[in-house]
């Protein structure tokens, strides 16, 4: 059925707000569940070792990915603004310079991915025992990059015109997917590692596809049309302009995430890594479900910048910050709570793996909220049209911070451990989320002075 772009300049906002990121939070958790879902059926049919070896690779794929999907971000931004602004040209050269921008990157990426993976994983210190099951997954996985790419940016596409009902209806039928086909592929075909990789790249295809077809069925500025899809320079410039500081940033983020799976992988244990692997997933549940509000606050506060409606931008920061650390902080208690028995479905060979990732979900689980505070603030002033001192607030003070804390206080004797090494985490939060207010206070000031002085 064809969709109307739909406006996110009017009508209550905390009600729009939580019916537009509800939606998005079943997406990321249905994402998310690719991962766990490999997780689980792997580690019940092959042991600890190959929740390891699964776990591993997340660092490094998302170091590359991120950078492609942080474009994603600035095409949100150019075509939440073009609605928001009524400029139907901007919209449409958007949407047909991101597809094949989309291709592009996600060729590169399986090429870098397939030929690069077992040196970075080597760099990275990953322990001999699970190393070539990481890098076949690894390897299978960037195999199906493009797909990935495509239906990250087709979604980005449908959320900023404000439908982010479709993405988690597609998502939802590659999910039931992605775990019907782990368990034929692990349990009957016995592929083990490779098994799920597999899954997972034809359940990301099959959701690609159903995204740019309900992109293709739309009435409205943002119907995908085949025969236009081709790179308009100034568009792309655009694109770039505003998504490359997101793409870099997410690298970096990464880049600070493998130095500590390094740290972890330092310690030489099999059930170090395992426990670690298996908290980070799910950790991932309650992070995704915090940064479907920084994909809320980006896409409002672009269609009302567009329109140029700063006191509607001022309630949206307000309320959606306030939204994500009620959500972060109810979300990870709830985890908490249940950490034990939920780290018992992932690892069920080794009390020890479990007691390690019980250390990182109590540090993680209580400061959360922090994190989504943060993301929210970025988002915000990403759709605002800034798009470096995110970047360069971010690189300080979360990769900065982590990697300083990394080559100093972890080193010292008396601070070697597992939950010294986690402490970086909530630091760099902080320390983001405070720079960025001061930065966006600042920004609202001035655009609502010029917009005053020019009505």
């Amino acid at each position: 059925m064809a969709r109307r772009t739909g406006s996110l300049t009017q009508g209550p906002l905390l009600k729009r707000i939580l019916l537009y990121t509800i939606p998005i939070i079943c997406t990321g958790v249905l994402q998310l569940l690719f991962n766990a879902a490999d997780l689980v059926v792997v580690g019940n049919h092959d042991g600890s070792v190959s929740v390891g070896a699964v776990g591993a690779t997340t660092a490094l794929i998302n170091l590359f990915v991120n950078f492609f999907i942080g474009l994603s971000a600035g095409t949100g931004v150019i075509v939440a603004q073009g609605i928001g602004a009524g400029d139907r040209e901007q919209v449409r050269q958007t949407i047909h310079t991101a597809i094949p921008t989309a291709v592009i990157g996600g060729a590169i990426l399986t090429i870098v991915g397939v030929c690069c993976s077992h040196a970075m994983l080597v760099w990275m210190d990953t322990p001999e025992n699970v190393l070539p099951l990481s890098t076949r997954y690894m390897q299978i996985y960037f195999c199906g990059v493009i797909a990935n790419l495509l239906y990250n940016y087709g979604a980005a596409i449908l959320r900023a015109a404000g439908d982010t009902r479709s993405p988690l209806l597609y998502l939802s039928f590659a999910g039931v997917l992605n775990i019907g086909l782990n368990l034929v592929f692990v349990n009957v075909c016995n592929l083990g590692v490779a098994g799920v990789a597999l899954a997972t790249i034809v359940s990301q295809a099959v959701s690609a596809v159903l995204v740019l077809r309900a992109l293709m069925r739309r009435d409205d500025d943002c119907r995908l049309e085949l025969r236009s899809l081709g790179i308009h320079g100034r568009t792309l410039w655009k694109i770039i302009r505003l998504g490359l500081p997101a793409g870099i940033q997410g690298s970096l983020f990464s880049i600070s995430n493998v130095m500590i799976q390094s740290s972890v992988n330092s310690f030489a244990l099999d059930y170090v890594v395992s426990g670690n692997a298996a908290s980070s997933s799910l950790e991932g549940f309650v992070y995704t479900s915090m940064n479907a509000f920084h994909q809320t606050a980006l896409n409002f506060v672009g269609q009302c910048v567009g329109a140029r409606d700063y006191r509607r931008v001022r309630e949206t920061v307000r309320k959606t910050v306030a939204c994500v650390a009620a959500a972060g902080f109810g979300a990870g208690m709830l985890v908490l709570a249940f950490g034990r028995q939920l780290l018992g479905i992932y690892i069920t060979d080794s009390p020890e793996a479990i007691e390690i990732g019980l250390t990182r979900l109590t540090i993680f689980m209580t400061t959360y909220f922090l994190c989504g505070m943060m993301d929210v603030m970025t988002g915000a002033l990403r759709g605002m049209g800034l798009a470096l001192a995110p970047m360069g607030i971010s690189i300080v003070g979360v990769c900065g911070l982590r990697l300083l804390w990394i080559f100093t206080i972890f080193q010292l004797p008396a601070f070697h451990s597992l939950g010294v090494l986690y402490l970086s985490y909530p630091l760099s939060w902080i320390l983001t989320f405070t720079v960025e207010v001061l930065v966006y206070r600042v920004l609202i000031s001035r655009r609502e002075k010029a917009a005053y002085s020019i009505s």
